[in-house]
């Protein structure tokens, strides 16, 4: 029991715990992962029931956010919404990583090829975020799923740059110059030596950056080129609400609310994170 208190996983996990930027971040996830999961006991009212005589009213007994335009249950369409924005926000992570982390791995470790790679990132990167995603979507069309992979897509040059720096780094290491002078095969390298050094960053990195890829996906579906109605995803309710802002600010209101405290959780725990696994970060 004493040697496992003292392994250095065991200790890593025991940091984790007592940063309290890492904690807290943690336990918000876990609510809004939670909302999502259980949506469909937590809703009090079908999502995508219209009442026209219920149209636009306050929070009130039955209806806790009250009511959007068309008489539709405020709280229950953003319980839903959280089953929408969340997932998708992860798959656009995915598309960022999956993509991102192979083209930094293959820059870092061949000379020739670095170049003309890092030269495309930079093109890339040139433009910001935003803009790189919506010239994506103006190409594969709007649409949820377009926005996805736009805004992965926007997010991928950023990963690339970043795992390139660091496999430059660890290619000085000498295991890893042993490694390669003992005729080890560059798959192998980078698969057991290289990688495996790079998750913590990643790791940090995409916690950080989850909360830039949420806001990126819920702003495209307030421009009206993501989500379409009726999907309650959190940036269309936004934009539903954005005409009765006087009137009923509750049907924008909440919906940024859902947003903010979502996007602190994973920035706290970004921060978190990157103090105990990666505190040159």
């Amino acid at each position: 029991m004493e040697m496992l208190n003292n392994s250095p996983k065991w200790m890593m996990l025991r940091k984790c715990f007592h940063n309290k930027s890492v904690t807290i971040g943690a336990v918000i996830l876990l609510i809004m992962i939670s909302i999502a999961v259980l949506a469909p006991v937590l809703a009090p009212n079908d999502p995508y029931l219209t009442d026209g005589s219920m149209a636009l009213k306050g929070p009130m007994e039955g209806y806790p956010f009250g009511t959007d335009e068309l008489g539709r249950c405020l709280l229950s369409r953003m319980l839903y919404g959280a089953r929408i924005t969340i997932p998708y926000s992860l798959m656009s992570l995915a598309v960022a990583v999956l993509v991102g982390v192979p083209l930094g791995l293959i820059s870092g470790f061949y000379k020739h090829l670095d170049n003309p790679l890092m030269r495309f990132m930079d093109i890339l990167m040139a433009f910001p975020g935003m803009l790189l995603a919506i010239a994506i979507v103006a190409t594969l069309g709007q649409g949820l799923g377009n926005v996805t992979i736009a805004v992965g897509l926007g997010s991928m040059p950023a990963y690339a740059r970043l795992i390139r720096g660091l496999v430059l780094s660890l290619k000085e290491m000498p295991y890893i110059e042993a490694s390669i002078s003992a005729g080890g095969s560059d798959l192998r390298i980078l698969a057991k030596h290289i990688l495996p050094n790079c998750i913590p960053t990643i790791v940090v990195y995409s916690m950080l950056e989850m909360a830039w890829i949420i806001m990126s996906i819920s702003t495209l579906s307030f421009l009206g080129i993501g989500a379409t109605p009726p999907i309650p995803e959190w940036g269309a309710l936004i934009s539903a609400g954005k005409d009765y802002i006087s009137s009923s600010p509750h049907i924008s209101g909440f919906p940024v609310i859902f947003i903010f405290i979502t996007v602190t959780g994973f920035n706290l725990l970004g921060d978190g994170l990157r103090d105990v696994l990666d505190p040159r970060m």
